[in-house]
């Protein structure tokens, strides 16, 4: 074991995913995440690295995380330990990856068929089956019931802290020059059953556009190689840490 302060110390590999690892400590109710540099999309087909990706995820998540919960909303996060690692309660991961849309784009464009940057007047949300080797499937909250993922109280519990979630984030990012377009949130149970938001929030799972242009900043340029990916996730987290910067202070 390395030790990391307070007398929490790290332990062996739990997990490993596509941009982040966990990592067991001595205190069975707290895990360490890792933030990775490596880039996938398209489930999986398109990989790729950016460069000190991780640090800005992991950076732009605690302070992001940290201001939700001054707002109420609980969080597996505990604190960050360096630049790339925060130390977090242990959850068992809601296998449902809820989809919040306030403006069209990406595939809800394809799908609804309507042009990527069409206004709508109230949020979208969605529902995916957390399960690569079935393409996290769109599903419905029969679908998540039946295969037992959520009972009606915490689906019930989820979507009112992703509509509370998204209304604060909206206000945040638009203080730093920036429109949500979409996101992805996961959630998690603590031992105690309490829903959590876990997981993270960043270029990688938001589409970020500036609020006067409409640039992309966020993992489209990686998708669509549009270039200028690290420049944009840099610009993103400038933004967050002269507006969040002081929370942590």
């Amino acid at each position: 074991m390395s030790k990391i302060n307070d007398n929490v110390e790290k332990g062996a590999l739990l997990y490993e995913g596509k941009a982040k690892k966990v990592f067991l400590t001595s205190d069975p109710g707290l895990v360490i995440i890792h933030y990775k540099d490596d880039a996938t999309a398209f489930n999986g087909v398109k990989k790729g690295t950016i460069t000190d990706k991780g640090k800005v995820n992991n950076r732009m998540t605690a302070l992001i995380f940290t201001r939700l919960e001054r707002e109420g909303i609980p969080t597996h996060l505990v604190r960050q330990l360096n630049e790339r690692e925060q130390l977090c309660r242990k959850v068992e991961i809601v296998l449902l990856e809820v989809i919040g849309r306030n403006v069209v784009a990406g595939s809800a464009s394809k799908r609804l068929g309507l042009p990527e940057g069409s206004e709508i007047d109230e949020p979208i949300y969605e529902i995916c089956y957390k399960n690569d080797a079935l393409g996290d499937p769109l599903i419905n909250d029969s679908h998540a019931l039946a295969l037992k993922l959520a009972t009606r109280e915490e689906l019930a519990q989820i979507y009112a802290y992703t509509d509370r979630i998204n209304r604060i984030l909206q206000k945040i990012f638009l203080d730093c020059g920036l429109r949500l377009i979409d996101f992805k949130f996961e959630f998690g149970r603590t031992v105690d059953g309490e829903i959590v938001l876990a997981d993270e929030i960043s270029p990688d799972t938001c589409r970020l556009w500036d609020s006067e242009t409409n640039e992309k900043l966020d993992k489209d340029r990686f998708r669509r190689d549009l270039g200028g990916v690290e420049s944009a996730y840099l610009e993103v987290i400038r933004r967050i840490e002269a507006e969040l910067g002081s929370d942590n202070a």
